[in-house]
């Protein structure tokens, strides 16, 4: 028998929401990359000798063709790469994810505990497209697949399917939850979840 979610165990009102919302923010945040990247006047290449004498010429005083009012010259306040990290305190992430995890209760689709294990060396794509399919999850809709423990060959197999994720009960992150359709599981991949972020919700 499939286990069942109960409400009792996670409340769902405008706070909760909230949090789910700052967290997914925060991780959109941390995981964007920074890398535009600008030359300084110390980096732009030339510009060691002085232009012309400091007086008598009638041009303004220069000292070098790096400076940032020349053409080809370092630019002011550019931007470089650089690391963002939003912080998120570990008790809020936890109850983000596992409310989210809650909200997504009716797309639940539990599995055998060995279904992920059958035929591991000898698993394709195709065979990935049939279990869905006995599953009767269309080929369209975005699934995630949470496993108990990591598996490089279903990974593998997988891996060219565009609308299919895979991931640990104890990596989970909220906006693989966000924005499936479908989850499938079993249930030592929900034990692991109960485990990991701290409450039971079967």
């Amino acid at each position: 028998m499939d286990p069942k979610l109960r409400s009792e165990n996670i409340e769902i009102n405008k706070k909760t929401i909230g949090l789910i919302h700052k967290v997914y923010l925060a991780q959109l945040k941390t995981s964007k990359k920074y890398t535009a990247s600008t030359k300084t006047k110390s980096e732009v290449r030339g510009g060691g000798r002085k232009p012309w004498r400091q007086k008598g010429s009638g041009q303004a005083r220069a000292g070098s063709k790096r400076s940032p009012l020349w053409v080809g010259g370092g630019v002011i306040f550019g931007p470089k790469p650089r690391t963002v990290i939003k912080k998120i305190n570990k008790k809020e992430k936890k109850l983000a994810i596992l409310s989210a995890f809650y909200l997504k209760k009716k797309e639940l689709t539990f599995v055998d505990d060995k279904a992920f294990d059958t035929n591991v060396s000898t698993i394709k794509t195709k065979n990935i497209l049939k279990f869905l399919s006995k599953l009767n999850i269309k080929a369209e809709e975005r699934v995630l697949f949470i496993l108990d423990k990591p598996n490089k060959e279903f990974w593998l197999a997988s891996r060219n399917l565009k609308n299919v994720e895979i991931t640990v009960a104890n990596c989970l992150n909220i906006k693989q939850l966000l924005q499936t359709n479908q989850i499938v599981l079993s249930n030592a991949s929900l034990e692991l979840i109960n485990l990991t972020y701290g409450k039971s919700c079967t």
